[in-house]
This record gives structure tokens, sequence and C-alpha cells, in this order.
């Protein structure tokens, strides 16, 4: 078979020696002769793979001694009633970036008092607000770092004068993070740290326990701190391949190194659209994520559209297609994709341009 490129906005591509030892382990799991889709969670040799998880969750992100790291299974997706379930009393305030953003205040506004205090909707997402008042009286403000959709990222930890909690599903590992300016983390695995079936939770602990509503035993952050992510069944094998993905990581000289290597790659392919007179970008400039790149044919050339996509697809290009909101094209381009799959998709690119000079 042929090179393919794999440019999936989720499931993401992971590095082979993941796939490698993910297989292994299907087989035979730590040498216990049972594979890890069979292993209980209860061994000694799975209580490794939790605590070397969360290990390299600390070391990665250097996340501060009062803060805990959970896995849970749900998506993301749950996780914004989980969010407004353990830390909504009064009001909370929520920054709307695209369709996750916004799905993420329709549930904490169904929860209780919850405000829009910026979005940019107005323009399809195409720019990250800048400039809004944070309310004072806020349990806690909401944003999503990484807009897959639209393409858009914040790209700096911002101070905030109230809690921060942020949905980083899509770029964490992706760029160093100071934790210490938020209260919580969370995000599925299956952007950048494994593959879809397990989210992430980094949470100050401190801040658990302040609202006054009972908080039902699986929807209780503290429940899943107190069982150490196992109070029931955990998703094993998402963990399991999250593991492995963590230790790829810090084998590749950690988050720095890999930032650095996202930062050539994205301005790799932003530079190809720049140039070339049949695409332009959708993003704002300075708001281009470096994890999704959105674009389209230029105007006058929409026509080619879908022979960009044929033509693309023959040379082993997976998962352009854009979005169905907004069309065109998206390459993401996660952790493990590599700098000679974008250089391959450039290729392609010019190659389209002059068959059609």
């Amino acid at each position: 078979m042929s090179k393919v490129h794999v440019f999936n906005a989720g499931p993401c591509l992971l590095p082979q020696v993941v796939y490698d030892k993910a297989v292994e382990a299907i087989k035979d799991f730590a040498g216990t002769g049972v594979s890890v889709l069979s292993i209980s969670h209860r061994t000694k040799e799975w209580d490794a793979v939790m605590d070397g998880t969360r290990a390299l969750w600390k070391e990665l992100l250097n996340i501060p001694d009062d803060y805990e790291v959970i896995f849970l299974g749900g998506g993301a997706s749950l996780e914004f009633l989980y969010v407004p379930m353990n830390f909504l009393e009064k009001k909370a305030a929520y920054v709307d970036t695209g369709v996750w953003a916004h799905k993420a205040f329709k549930e904490a506004k169904g929860l209780g008092n919850a405000v829009e205090i910026a979005s940019s909707s107005d323009k399809n997402y195409s720019y990250i607000p800048k400039g809004y008042e944070i309310p004072a009286d806020a349990d806690y403000l909401h944003i999503t770092t990484n807009n897959t959709i639209y393409g858009t990222e914040l790209k700096e930890d911002i101070d905030c004068p109230v809690p921060l909690i942020a949905d980083m599903s899509s770029d964490i590992m992706s760029r160093p993070v100071d934790v210490s300016k938020y209260t919580m983390i969370y995000g599925g695995a299956q952007k950048n740290v494994g593959p879809a079936g397990v989210i992430f939770a980094i949470i100050k602990k401190s801040a658990l326990g302040k609202v006054s509503r009972y908080i039902p035993t699986m929807l209780d952050y503290r429940t899943h701190i107190d069982k150490l992510s196992m109070f029931n069944t955990p998703p094993v094998f998402s963990i399991y391949v999250m593991y492995e993905t963590l230790k790829w990581i810090k084998s590749m000289g950690g988050v720095e190194a890999v930032h650095a290597m996202n930062e050539k790659k994205a301005a790799t392919l932003y530079g190809e659209i720049d140039r070339n007179p049949l695409f332009v970008g959708t993003a704002a400039v300075e708001d281009r994520s470096i994890m999704n790149v959105c674009f389209v044919m230029a105007p006058g050339k929409e026509s080619l559209q879908d022979e960009f996509l044929a033509f693309a697809k023959s040379k082993g290009m997976i998962g352009l297609k854009g979005h169905r909101s907004v069309g065109g094209f998206r390459a993401s381009i996660y952790n493990a994709c590599t700098q000679e799959d974008v250089e391959a998709l450039v290729a392609c690119m010019q190659e389209f341009e002059k068959m059609h000079a």
C-alpha cells in the first residue's frame, strides 16, 4: 500500500510505536498472558499503568502538587455537565468560540445561571474574542482553547480574576501550559493523547466541595479523585494507549520540543496557503490554530473544491474535508502528524496549482 497521510480531526493519528505497543498489549499485557482487553483493573500490573499515566501527566505539564489528574469515560461532552455540576453555585461565565464552546454553555445554562460574556459567532467563529470583561462575581470562567471546526486557537494562558476552567481537548500537550493559572483543564484524549474513549481532567482539589447542591456520586469529581479513577471499571484500553502516547511525548523531548515541531508544521502549511493563489485561510491570522488548519478555495475557484479533494485523496491525503458546517478543507496536524506529512500535503497543493495554472 502506498504511503497515506492522515489529517483526521479525531480520532487522531498516533505514533507508530504506540500502535505497536497496543498490538503487543492486546496479545499479552505486561507478561501476564492476558490481553489488555481482558485484564482486571484490580491487578498490580494495571495499577502500574494508572500510576505511570498520572505521573507522566504531572511531569510533562509540571502540574502542581495540589492538583489531581483523573481519567473518565463519556467524552468531553459529558464534562460540559460535570463542570457546572461541581463548580456552578451562583453564576458562571462562558466565552463562545465555536460549536463545542457553545454546547458547554448550553449545558451550564440548563443547570443554573450561566452567562455568555463574549462570542465570535458574528463572523462564523473565525477569530478569538478579545477585550471582554470577566464578571468579578463569577464562580468560574469557561474557555475552549482550540476550536477544531473553525481552526482558531488561544495560544497563551490568560490571566483571569476568577477560577479558570478550560476545555483543551484538541491542543493539550501541544504546547507548554501553566496549570497553576487554571482551576481545571479537561478534554477528550482522541485529538492528541490517545484514542477515543477516555477523557482527562486536571483539577485543583481545594476548589471542589464549594457548591450547595447535591451532586450525584458518578458526577462528583471527588468520587473519582478518591478512588484514583477506578470507582467503576475505567476505559482500560484507552488509558493504556494514552500511557504509551505520553511516553512517546517524553521520548521526543517533552511538551516544549513537541511544541517547536508543531509550530514548524503549522508555519509550513500556512505559508503554502498564503502563497498559493488557489487557496485561502479562513481563520484570523493572529488566531490561527497550530492544530487544525482550515482553508477553502480562493474566490472564483470554488468549483475546484471537489476536484482537489479527489486529487488529494489519490495522493494519499486522508481526512482533509472540512466540517460540514463550514465546508472547505481542514488539515489536523496534531502531535503525531509529521513534518513529512505536512510537506507531502504542500507538494500536493503545488501540483494541483500547476494543473490549473
